[in-house]
């Protein structure tokens, strides 16, 4: 049996290993005010533990998305707002497919900025 490269993890801990683009589509796409987040690790890159991209539902049904490429450094966030009435999750599910299978143009898809986020000093 081989290592997984990506593990997806969801709101009570239930992991999916190798999840594939539509997994983690449905798994975003079944996200709620109660089941709000998703976690995709990946496996295969040193530090272990390191290297993750985040999802997190705000109560406006907005996006809070996080990717992580090593120390704390190399941490970044995004919001995606809700787009008029609809509740589509593709924005993100693109991003996040994007990230996991390395694709070119993912970064670049929204504006991140480091995590924490810097607050001036007074």
């Amino acid at each position: 049996m081989t290592t997984p490269a990506l593990r997806a993890i969801e709101w009570d801990g239930t992991a999916w290993d190798d999840p594939s683009e539509k997994k983690l589509h449905d798994l975003l796409a079944d996200m709620s005010l109660t089941w709000r987040f998703v976690v995709v690790q990946r496996l295969d890159t040193e530090p272990v533990g390191q290297h993750f991209m985040q999802v997190y539902l705000n109560d406006d049904l907005s996006y809070q998305v996080e990717y992580r490429e090593g120390g704390p450094d190399r941490h970044f966030q995004a919001h995606v707002p809700r787009e008029h009435e609809v509740f589509a999750v593709e924005p993100v599910a693109e991003v996040l497919q994007g990230w996991a299978f390395a694709r070119p143009g993912w970064r670049e898809a929204l504006s991140w900025a480091p995590w924490p986020p810097v607050e001036p000093l007074r």
